[in-house]
Order: C-alpha cells, then structure tokens, then sequence
C-alpha cells in the first residue's frame, strides 16, 4: 500500500511540472510569435507615429465616424474581457474629462453593461467579437486596447492602462 501511495504522488508531481513546463513553453511560443510579427511591445501592431487606417463607422446614437475626423482617446473592450470590465471606471472617468467628442469606445460582442457605461462619457460603436472594420483600421487584436490619436490622424500613444496613458493634447 505504501508503494501505491507514493507512486500516485510522484505521478502527481510529475503532472504537475509537466503542466508548468508546458505553461512556460507556450508564453515563449507566443512571445516569439508576436516578435516575429513586428508587434514592439507584444500587444500593438500600430506604434505611435503610425496613421490610423481608413474606415467607416456608425455611432449607437446614429452619428458617423472615421479616420478622418478621429482625435483623441479610443478604447477597444469585449463583452467577455474581464479585464475590460475592470479598466471601464478609469477610462470612464478619462473619458468625462476629456469630453465625449474626444472619446471613441468600439464594444465587441453583446454587452450591454459596457455599453450603458460607455454610452454616456463616449462614442460608442458596436462591432462584432473581432472588432470589425474599427479593429481592422487599428491592427487591434487585444482587448482592453486603448489609443491616443492626435490631431493628425497618427498614434500618438497606446496602453492597456489609463494611467499610462497622456493626455491628449489640449485636453483635460
């Protein structure tokens, strides 16, 4: 009986650093993946100095937008991003001072509680999980993503925390 219970332990460890290997191994994978890609920072394809791509876009309150008149702050959130939910009440109060013609939010996904909080401190257009036309014009594919556009149409910063963010210029 002995012998039973320490083959089923060392089972158990074995499983165990085969998972943390395998944890470790995948990161690097990934890491290397969105180096070779030419993401700088891992998460940003669009590095500030970078045009906006051109695009589209309908506001849930029926006002249209694109690249050609966006300035300032945009947030990309999904329904099922927790840490989406987590950044909604900085970027929110963000978004207040800056003044919600200076704030675009794009929601992916059905949610309605990110829209209810956005809607009143931001431009809101809803696309779908990927982000749609909007993510496609900033080579998004993170979520929460957030953007800082000048008034030339060009990054001017990205971050996934307010706090890192600048202000934009003129604002706040």
């Amino acid at each position: 009986m002995p012998f039973l219970v320490a083959a089923v332990v060392l089972l158990g460890v074995l499983c165990l650093l085969n998972l943390l290997l395998t944890v470790g191994i995948l990161r690097r994978m990934r890491e290397d993946a969105l180096r070779s890609a030419g993401h700088a920072d891992g998460l940003f394809a669009l590095e500030p100095g970078a045009p906006v791509g051109e695009f589209a876009a309908v506001t849930i309150d029926g006002d249209p937008v694109t690249h050609r008149d966006l300035t300032g702050m945009v947030g990309f959130f999904s329904a099922d991003c927790e840490a989406c939910h987590d950044l909604l009440p900085s970027f929110a109060g963000r978004a207040r001072d800056l003044g919600r013609e200076h704030v675009l939010a794009v929601v992916g996904g059905d949610a309605p509680g990110v829209v209810a909080a956005l809607r009143p401190v931001a431009r809101v257009v809803l696309a779908d999980l990927d982000g749609g036309q909007m993510a496609r014009a900033f080579q998004n594919e993170w979520t929460p993503a957030l953007y800082v556009v000048g008034e030339d149409g060009r990054i001017a910063a990205t971050g996934t925390r307010i706090d890192r963010l600048p202000v934009p210029a003129g604002r706040g």
